[in-house]
């Protein structure tokens, strides 16, 4: 129905200007003389040379003047324009010659008013060229009533659609309507909305039985954590020795730190990990000593001394962080290898290289693993979740500061920013 209406008025205005340029090419006016007229006039003046006077050419449809053939008038018109042979012929007026009794006497100079044919001339093309115009014009508004109708008007139709989607309103559904360029589409793309909404349902169902799944699982293990700290605390009533006590105020910590970590995980499921608690606190840089000694548990980290400075941390936030990516070197480094921390002060940040000896992660999953729920090529046969890196950069953030990793030739570092206090 579109490329018909296209086409007629295509059609029409082909059919306008052909007609405009027939029109053009085919203007007349009348220029012709009346020659019974002017024959007439020629007798009367031939008959009455010695006397002329108005009333014997009151019947005349031409302006005229007679001269005689010194040049000299003898008779003329009210509106005669041309009195010589000169004025004559540089107006293209008619010359006749006056014979009396086989001898020229004078001229008769008929006035051809070539300015009135122009004028009229001119009236004629002005007419039709003004109703050509007219007539294109209302052709020029219909065509551009029907860009609006059939391109513009469905254009902005689709472009709120896509605002609605693009904003995440997937309920305004796009209007259906074959009757334009578009129409072909609209129904693709309302299909595509529906699409999306099922998806997005579809994804909240799912979250929110992981989030279930998650808080019943937090909840069980707690019960476990709990009972390993009481058994600790028992079992540290009756230690005897130095060695065993700090081994057991380890499994304590941990116990504790595990439950607190557990009960940060629950509430995440319910309240989104945007809602875990980071205070921030002026801490001495030696706290990062006590730190790192927590998650030395193989006894295979070397760290450098720590240098003495004030730094901006939350302690606990701090401790998860590096006990994730200490847990991390443990799990993909190779067995046995040591792991080194280093530290430097540098641009008002405190940085903590953690440095393993492990296969590194391929280049072009680097950009990924802070990803939630990311798990590298090399970790498919590790346990986890794809969320330690994602939490800590969280963590990192949240107090001010960064997580960086990069590869080395012979490994893995991951760097910490940790923001000096003032």
């Amino acid at each position: 129905m579109t490329k018909k209406l296209l086409l007629a008025l295509m059609l029409t205005i082909l059919a306008a200007s052909i007609t405009l340029i027939f029109l053009i090419f085919n203007l007349k006016v009348e220029t012709s003389t009346d020659r019974v007229a002017i024959n007439t006039i020629v007798k009367l003046t031939e008959q009455h040379w010695d006397k002329l006077e108005p009333k014997l050419y009151k019947e005349s449809p031409y302006d005229f003047a007679i001269i005689d053939t010194s040049g000299k008038l003898k008779y003329q018109t009210e509106n005669t324009i041309s009195v010589s042979v000169n004025e004559a012929i540089n107006n293209r007026d008619t010359l006749v010659d006056v014979v009396v009794q086989d001898q020229l006497v004078g001229k008769v100079i008929i006035n051809n008013d070539y300015r009135t044919i122009f004028i009229h001339m001119k009236q004629q093309f002005i007419q039709v060229s003004v109703a050509m115009l007219l007539l294109l014009t209302i052709l020029g508004i219909l065509y551009i009533w029907f860009l609006n109708r059939s391109i513009l008007r469905p254009f902005r139709k689709m472009q709120l659609f896509a605002n609605h989607i693009a904003r995440g309103d997937l309920e305004v559904p796009l209007e259906m309507d074959r009757n334009h360029l578009f129409g072909a589409f609209t129904e693709s793309f309302d299909m595509m909305r529906e699409e999306l909404a099922a998806a997005r349902h579809s994804e909240y169902l799912a979250n929110k039985s992981k989030k279930e799944l998650v808080a019943s699982l937090s909840h069980d293990i707690k019960t476990p954590v709990a009972s390993m700290k009481a058994i600790t605390e028992l079992m540290l009533l009756s230690a005897r020795d130095e060695k065993t006590s700090r081994q057991l105020n380890t499994l304590y910590s941990k116990a504790d730190q595990i439950d607190r970590l557990v009960t940060d995980m629950f509430h995440s499921t319910l309240e989104e990990l945007n809602e875990l608690n980071v205070s921030l606190t002026e801490e001495n840089s030696h706290l990062l000593t006590q730190i790192i000694n927590n998650v030395n548990f193989y006894e295979r980290i070397s760290a450098a001394s720590v240098p003495d400075c004030i730094i901006m941390v939350d302690p606990l936030r701090l401790q998860q962080v590096i006990d994730n990516v200490v847990n991390n070197s443990y799990k993909y480094a190779y067995a046995g290898t040591p792991i080194d921390i280093q530290f430097e002060i540098r641009d008002h940040y405190l940085e903590i290289d953690v440095l393993d000896y492990g296969p590194g992660i391929p280049e072009e999953e680097l950009p990924l693993i802070f990803n939630k729920f990311f798990r590298g090529s090399l970790a498919v046969s590790q346990n986890g979740a794809g969320l330690g890196l994602y939490i800590s950069r969280y963590m990192m953030q949240k107090m001010q500061g960064d997580i960086v990793c990069s590869n080395r030739e012979d490994g893995f570092t991951v760097k910490l920013l940790i923001p000096l206090a003032g």
